[in-house]
């Protein structure tokens, strides 16, 4: 990756908040510590952002300066809701015959990831999730504890991002983060806004077991930014309209599939 390339995605990461951590950055950009270092001494010294303890941060507020919501790059949730319904809800019961009574999960937001929600009930689970969409489905168990982090609300998405890195989310680890995406391929799992990449990346750190809920269309594009290598994921829970060639890919990474019925 060249340093161009780099500097507009350390930018891009810092505008929600105008904040961005240093752990962020290494899992986001893949070079390393010496590499970032020079990145924002240039950037610094442009005058486009300040280095603080733990990270840096943008030069002024773009958001409040423009006075406009935040945005993530990517389809909006009230259109993607509607997309591959029946495929996305047999997904979701798939998953959640993945957890254990009583065990703690992790719920990344997304439209396929929602659809577990209806077969969480029985179980008394602890939660982790930075949906609104998916915490407003989990109110009404009341075995359900539901934990989320802190930071800014992107109301396209009704998702929770942390504003700055670590010190925003809550001390968690769990057995499995169940998460979507945007693309699936032989490079990986990708999404469309790098600001969701760093998101995940620290959702990843704290799982022993990752399990990528994505419907077949996701294996039909291979546009985004890679949030990790396939080899990354432990299980990919797809629907039977998944093409073989796309099933060899993943089975080849040493991913274990299963296909919802």
């Amino acid at each position: 990756m060249h340093a161009a390339e780099r500097e507009r995605l350390i930018i891009n990461a810092m505008r929600p908040s105008g904040f961005v951590s240093y752990r962020e950055l290494e899992a986001l950009l893949e070079a390393s510590p010496a590499t970032i270092r020079r990145d924002l001494s240039r950037l610094e010294e442009e005058g486009q952002i300040v280095r603080v303890h733990g990270g840096a941060k943008l030069v002024g507020d773009e958001n409040d300066a423009k006075g406009s919501p935040l945005r993530l790059a990517g389809t909006p949730f009230e259109q993607s809701i509607t997309q591959n319904l029946a495929a996305k809800q047999a997904i979701g019961k798939a998953a959640a015959a993945l957890c254990q009574p009583g065990e703690g999960i992790m719920i990344d937001g997304g439209t396929t990831t929602l659809q577990m929600c209806a077969h969480l009930a029985e179980l008394n689970l602890q939660v982790l999730t930075n949906s609104l969409h998916i915490v407003n489905a989990l109110l009404p168990q009341p075995g359900t504890r539901i934990l989320v982090p802190s930071g800014a609300v992107f109301r396209e998405q009704n998702i929770i991002l942390a504003a700055a890195g670590e010190e925003s989310m809550p001390r968690f680890h769990a057995p499995k983060l169940f998460m979507g995406a945007a693309a699936v391929g032989p490079l990986g799992v990708m999404q469309q806004d790098v600001v969701l990449v760093a998101a995940e990346r620290r959702l990843m750190d704290r799982a022993e077991q990752v399990i990528l809920l994505a419907d077949s269309t996701k294996f039909q594009s291979s546009s985004g930014t890679i949030v990790c290598g396939l080899g990354e994921v432990d299980i990919v829970i797809t629907d039977q309209a998944i093409t073989a060639d796309a099933a060899a890919v993943v089975k080849s990474a040493g991913v274990h599939l299963i296909i919802a019925k």
